[in-house]
């Protein structure tokens, strides 16, 4: 399942003339409370540095990182967001074989447009040689994988692994991140844009090694940080109470989301551990998705299913409102 990317808000306002305000986005799976207050007065305060190049790394947000992920600072790289160190990784350390554990972002095939497919949930299939890609939890149902079988398989092979967990903040469980110093050619990535809700600024980082992220850094691109996008990230992350009434909050919607979608006749769900819910369908998808549209909301497309964001009550209530319409009408 490759579904393809949302979050266009801004683009189809434009072509069709709306105010974006007006737009529900429920493709894009971003925490419904919004940024952590401090964000937007250090982004205001942040403003006079735009006029200086800001430094080649964001020194001061990977120590803060290395904190919050209890890693070294050194096991840190950081860029504009997750995509863009997967494609950074992907042109930097090439590898003759790849091999896809579906489903993955719909990035990853264009970063390795030859790679092999297998079921991530049959990790007896999963190969030993090459590099194996594995997403914590898998977008866009929202499945995990169990993290104490991850860790053992981790520790049987050692064949290089990279680990999307840029959804990992919405469940609670553990990051793969602790087993840095005992596995090597392993690979974490992470997204500071979903749970802190900053994707306009792009944020993301690469986890790997002491001597691996060394290895990349002369290879680096300069400045893939900008200033405001720093400071966002350090008032986003140094605010614990916002990040526990986030999960708290998606917790708590998620279910009442299942409950309700659970209740439209030819819709199928499933229990999520992230931000998302995926809904199978007896009926086109893009009909519903065009019923949506017309009310401007924004759902994403999948194979036979429409994957939609956890927002707001009163968003989610909208969403259903439509859905429910968009059944009457049929």
């Amino acid at each position: 399942m490759t579904p393809a990317h949302g979050g266009n808000i801004f683009e189809i306002s434009r072509e069709r003339g709306w105010d974006w305000r007006d737009v529900a986005d429920f493709s894009a799976s971003i925490n419904p409370l919004g940024p952590a207050p401090g964000v937007e007065p250090a982004i205001r305060a942040a403003v006079e540095r735009i006029r200086h190049y800001p430094e080649r790394e964001p020194l001061r947000l990977a120590r803060a990182l290395a904190r919050l992920w209890h890693v070294e600072e050194s096991q840190i790289l950081l860029g504009n967001g997750a995509t863009e160190l997967l494609h950074f990784h992907a042109r930097t350390d090439a590898h003759e074989r790849v091999t896809l554990a579906l489903p993955v972002f719909s990035e990853f095939f264009r970063a390795y447009p030859r790679a092999r497919c297998t079921p991530a949930a049959k990790s007896d299939a999963w190969p030993r040689e090459g590099l194996l890609v594995l997403t914590q939890p898998d977008n866009p149902t929202g499945d995990i994988l169990n993290p104490e079988m991850l860790e053992r398989w981790l520790l049987g092979t050692t064949n290089p692994v990279m680990i999307d967990e840029s959804f990992l903040d919405f469940t609670g469980l553990p990051s793969m991140a602790r087993m840095l110093a005992r596995r090597p050619a392993l690979y974490i990535l992470r997204s500071l844009t979903k749970f802190y809700a900053l994707p306009g600024l792009r944020v993301g980082a690469l986890l790997a090694a002491e001597e691996t992220v060394a290895r990349w850094r002369p290879r680096r691109e300069p400045w893939q940080v900008n200033v405001l996008a720093e400071e966002a990230a350090l008032a986003a992350i140094a605010d614990e109470e916002h990040a526990r009434r986030s999960l708290e909050y998606v917790v708590r919607e998620r279910e009442w989301l299942l409950g309700q979608l659970g209740e439209l006749p030819g819709v199928h769900t499933s229990p999520s551990h992230a931000n998302y819910l995926l809904a199978r369908l007896d009926y086109p998808p893009h009909e519903l998705y065009e019923h949506m549209l017309e009310r401007k909301i924004l759902i994403r497309e999948c194979e036979g299913a429409v994957r939609v964001a956890v927002r707001t009550r009163a968003e989610n209530e909208r969403l259903v409102a439509s859905w429910r319409e968009f059944r009457c009408a049929c």
